[in-house]
Formats: structure tokens, sequence, C-alpha cells
């Protein structure tokens, strides 16, 4: 037999031993990296889950006080609106209330008693009652002290009536009115609005 067909006593290693191979370090495209029973990351803390919670709940407050102050501002403006437009019709009623009082003064000093004239009083008494639910108050106290915020004067006497002047002042009855404005006579009646001053009275004043 020739050496070329002598059959080696030992096989050929081709990659040396099966110890000395190395599981390469990144998985082959298509395998999965992670073993049977693990996740494919560490669960988030508890911590991390109460911050995420307390800021979800600070956003749901925030959304609320911001709806509930929008509710607020449009009720506001719909209640300005509204008594925006009150105190527009009333004040374009006015002059009808001074026809009123006009008509009324007209009828008692000349037919007293008269049917035309209480029903002309029946009628501006329903009307001032409707605007008086309405807020609408009416100003024309006389004797009472003069308020520039509510009156206007137009005129102003400075001595009592003729037929009081021979009476002799006593201690019993002492000037109440020394050193004070009153309200002597209201010429015209003011109006006010829910507080708020629409007309100032019209008066004249003493002292």
């Amino acid at each position: 037999m020739t050496d070329e067909n002598r059959v080696p006593e030992e096989p050929f290693e081709l990659f040396g031993d099966a110890d000395d191979l190395v599981a390469p370090s990144e998985p082959l495209p298509g395998e999965d990296s992670t073993e049977p029973g693990e996740s494919a990351g560490p669960p988030p803390s508890f911590d991390v889950a109460l911050a995420e919670r307390d800021e979800y709940l600070d956003a749901l407050r925030r959304l609320q006080a911001e709806f509930d102050n929008y509710r607020k501002r449009v009720v506001r403006q719909q209640t300005d609106l509204l008594e925006r437009a009150s105190q527009a019709l009333v004040e374009r009623l006015l002059p009808v209330l001074d026809a009123f009082d006009l008509a009324v003064a007209h009828s008692r000093a000349n037919v007293d008693g008269d049917e035309a004239a209480n029903t002309l009083v029946r009628i501006e008494s329903l009307l001032r009652d409707v605007l008086a639910k309405e807020g609408l108050e009416r100003i024309d106290a006389a004797g009472v002290d003069f308020d520039p915020t509510v009156h206007d004067a137009v005129a102003r006497v400075t001595s009592l009536p003729e037929d009081d002047t021979d009476d002799e002042p006593t201690d019993d009855a002492p000037d109440d009115t020394a050193g004070r404005h009153v309200v002597d006579e209201v010429m015209r009646a003011g109006y006010r609005l829910k507080g708020r001053v629409l007309r100032p009275a019209m008066v004249r004043v003493r002292g």
C-alpha cells in the first residue's frame, strides 16, 4: 500500500475542541435573547406609579378649576347683560312715570274723587308695583337730610315760612335742622335700580 492510500491514525481537527467554542454575544436575526420566564425589562417601581398618579390628579384638578371659572364667568356675563337690558328699559320708562305723576297731581287737584282720576291712580300703582319687583326704588322723601348722591339741589330756602317767623323759639321745641341741609320739597322724583342711582331726585333744600 502506498503512502497516498494510507488512512491517517487521527482525524483532522477542523474547528478545535468543543469546549473552546464561544456562543455569539448578539442573537442572530429572528432569535429572542430573553430566556423563557423572563420579562423584557424591569417593572416600574411603586414610587414611579404614585408620582404618575399624582400628576394625573393635579392635571384633572386644574382642568376642573378652569372649567368652574369659565362657568362662573359665563354666568356673570349673562347676568350683567340682563341687568344692563333691564336698566335700559327702566330708564326709557322714567319719562312715563313722570307723566303719571303730573297727571295724577292734576286729576287730584281738579276732579277730586272722579272715577277717571281713581282709574289713573290704579294704573300708576300697578306700573310701579311691576317695576318695584324688578328692583326699582323711588326717591321722593321730603324732610330728610340732603344727600348729594341721591339728591340734585336746584333751589334753596334759608328762612322759615312767613307764618312761622312771628313765633318765638322755645327751649321745649329746639330747631333740630340748625346747621343741616334738609330736603324741603321734592320737585321731581328720583329712582334707584337695585341700589344704583339711575336719576337723582330734583329737590329744594332748606338750611
